[in-house]
């Protein structure tokens, strides 16, 4: 009986996220890439190498969906960091609430730790919620938040940056003094040249940011992410 109770609480959390916020794709929303020459994109909630280890829902592309002003302010990030042959690589842009909400469905779900070695080894599930790993709310629903990384641009290859994305762990902090000094040099060098072009970083994670004067800064979206 527990579990058909869990099972129908997770659905109606997702129902709700769907059905209350959904709303068409606003004007202002633009494929990233369109506008960012030679950006990379690897959008992990569209596939199954993320911490679910399934697609997640309302991510239908590899497709990274932005406002207009960040993509822009992006793309002079791009350009600075071509000087020096390198480029950026997204992982994740705009996110639908209806994926948030399956996030915390999943993280509701204590038996599923089918991927716990690879983004939580040192976290008991029981506590993301109250380490701020996972929330009721994202900016990315907002559409101005990215998370990314740099790449050599010849051959792909990401900067080491000492701990992969969606590590849940202090490790990810950029400012971690678990990583070696090169590794923080390269952390330190994102962050400097998203800041320099009106992005803030999140002390938690060495990958997330939220362009300082987001266009819909408390308007959370729920279309989906798809190609067109």
């Amino acid at each position: 009986m527990r579990t058909l109770v869990f099972a129908l609480l997770c659905g109606a959390l997702i129902t709700a996220a769907a059905g209350a916020q959904e709303r068409p794709r606003p004007s202002d929303f633009v494929d990233a890439a369109t506008v960012v020459p030679g950006l990379a994109v690897e959008m992990r909630y569209a596939g199954a190498h993320n911490f679910v280890g399934r697609p997640i829902h309302g991510y239908q592309a590899q497709v990274c969906w932005l406002t207009r002003q960040a993509a822009t302010a992006l793309a002079q990030v791009q350009a600075d960091l071509a000087r020096f042959r390198l480029g950026l690589k997204v992982y994740d842009c705009y996110r639908p609430t209806r994926a948030v909400a399956d996030f915390e469905a999943w993280a509701h779900d204590l038996n599923d730790q089918a991927h716990k070695a690879e983004f939580y080894p040192d976290v008991d599930k029981s506590q993301l919620f109250a380490l701020g790993y996972i929330a009721d709310r994202s900016g990315h629903s907002r559409g101005s938040t990215v998370d990314l990384t740099v790449i050599d641009r010849a051959t792909g290859a990401e900067l080491d940056m000492g701990s992969p994305f969606d590590l849940f762990s202090p490790r990810s902090w950029p400012e971690s003094d678990a990583v070696n000094p090169q590794q923080r040099a390269n952390r330190l060098m994102l962050q400097s040249v998203m800041r320099a072009h009106g992005f803030n970083p999140l002390q938690q994670e060495w990958w997330h940011f939220t362009l300082a004067h987001e266009p819909h800064p408390r308007t959370y979206y729920d279309f989906v992410v798809a190609a067109g």
